[in-house]
C-alpha cells in the first residue's frame, strides 16, 4: 500500500493513470466499465487506499442512488422493523439508504429533511411526526424530492401507504365485546394522525355494537409510551378510575406499560378465571409476543407496507410514474390472539 494519501478523485486519476470520466463511470456502476479497466481501478484503490466521497459524487449526478428514510423515532420497534425491511429492499435494488430519526422533535425532523435534500436523493420514504411536524417544511421537501409517505398520513408527497385503522380497530373491538366486558380505550394525547383515527374507530365500533364508548386519555407527551402506560396505569388502577376491566390501548407500547402497571399492583392480566383485567393493544410490535402475559393485539402488515412503499417510490424514480391525485394504499390488520385478553 502506498504511503501517499490521495485527497480527491483528480489525484487518484493521475496516480492510477485512469481518466476522471472513467473513474466516475466506475463509481457510479462498476459493471459499466470493461473488466480489464475495472481490475486496474480496483488494484489502484487497494494500492493507494483511496475511498471516494460518495456524497460528492452524487452532487455531480443528475440522479443519485441515495434513498432517504425519515421516521419520527427509530427506537420504536414498529419503525425499526419497517426501516429494516425498507433498507433491505433499497440495498437489493442498488440504492444507498440513509436513515434519519426525528427523535420526536420538529427541529430535528426539519434538519433531517434539509440535510437529506442537500444530498440530492433519488427519492425519499418518510413517516412524518404528524401533529408536531412543520407542515410547510415537509411539504416543500416533498415538492422537490419524489416522496412516498408511510404510516403517518399527512397530506404531502406523491402517495401514502399505511394501515386501515378503522378496519383493524373495529376487528379487535368486536372480539373484545364478544368475549367479555366491552373495552374502554386507553390513550395519551395523540402524536400523529393514526392515534386520532384509532380513537374515532373505537368510538364508531362501540356505537355500532350498541355500547357506550369510554375513552380514557392520560397525561403525557412524546414517544416514551411504555413509561406513560406504566405510570398513568398505576395511577388509574390505584384510583379505581378505569371504567372497564377490559382495556384496549391505542398502541402496543402503551399496553406494555399498562401490563407492567397491573403486575406491580398485584392484578392478574388475562382471559379466564382468576384474572382481574384484560388488556389488548394495536400494531403487533416485535416485542408484544414476549410480554407477560403475551399481548393480544391486532397486527399491522409490516412487510406489505414496506414493500408497497418502496415499489411506489421506485416507480416515481424510474419512470416518473405519477397518478392523478394522491393514491392511498391501506392494508388490513389481523387479529392476534394471545393470553392478555
Amino acid at each position: 500500500m502506498s504511503g501517499h494519501k490521495i485527497k480527491n478523485m483528480e489525484e487518484f486519476a493521475k496516480v492510477s493513470d485512469i481518466s476522471r470520466p472513467t473513474l466516475s463511470k466506475y463509481f457510479n456502476d462498476p459493471e459499466s466499465v470493461r473488466k480489464t479497466t475495472r481490475g486496474k481501478i480496483e488494484a489502484a484503490l487497494e494500492e493507494y487506499d483511496y475511498r471516494p466521497n460518495i456524497f460528492a459524487i452524487n452532487q455531480n449526478r443528475k440522479l443519485t442512488k441515495t434513498i432517504g428514510i425519515v421516521v419520527p423515532y427509530l427506537a420504536d420497534p414498529f419503525f425499526a422493523e419497517i426501516v429494516r425491511k425498507i433498507e433491505r429492499r433499497c440495498i437489493d435494488a442498488g440504492f444507498w439508504p440513509i436513515v434519519f430519526s426525528a427523535h420526536g422533535q420538529q427541529g430535528l425532523e426539519n434538519n433531517a429533511l434539509a440535510t437529506l435534500q442537500s444530498l440530492r436523493p433519488a427519492g425519499a420514504l418518510i413517516a412524518p411526526l404528524g401533529r408536531s411536524s412543520d407542515f410547510e417544511s415537509v411539504r416543500r421537501f416533498t415538492e422537490d424530492v419524489p416522496t412516498v409517505v408511510f404510516d403517518s398520513n399527512v397530506d404531502v408527497g406523491q402517495a401514502f401507504v399505511g394501515s386501515n385503522n378503522f378496519q383493524s380497530v373495529g376487528l379487535i373491538v368486536d372480539y373484545l365485546c364478544r368475549t367479555g366486558e366491552p373495552p374502554c380505550f386507553f390513550e395519551m394525547r395523540p402524536v400523529n394522525p393514526n392515534a386520532n383515527k384509532r380513537r374515532d374507530a373505537y368510538v364508531q365500533s362501540m356505537e355500532r355494537l350498541g355500547h357506550d364508548p369510554r375513552v380514557v386519555q392520560v397525561e403525557g407527551a412524546g414517544w416514551d409510551f411504555e413509561r406513560i402506560g406504566l405510570e398513568e396505569g398505576m395511577r388509574l388502577i390505584s384510583e379505581r378510575s378505569l371504567p372497564s376491566n377490559t382495556v384496549l390501548c391505542s398502541n402496543d407500547r402503551l399496553a406494555v406499560g399498562l401490563v407492567a402497571a397491573a403486575y406491580q399492583k398485584g392484578l392478574r392480566v388475562g382471559h379466564g378465571p382468576g384474572c382481574a383485567m384484560r388488556i389488548a393493544g394495536h400494531d403487533d410490535h416485535p416485542w408484544s409476543q414476549f410480554t407477560c402475559p403475551p399481548l393480544t393485539t391486532v397486527s399491522q402488515d409490516y412487510s406489505a407496507i414496506a414493500d408497497r412503499s418502496v415499489e411506489m417510490l421506485f416507480g416515481l424514480i424510474d419512470h416518473g410514474e405519477r397518478t392523478e391525485g394522491r393514491p392511498e394504499i391501506l392494508f388490513e390488520g389481523k387479529l392476534v390472539l394471545r393470553s392478555s385478553a
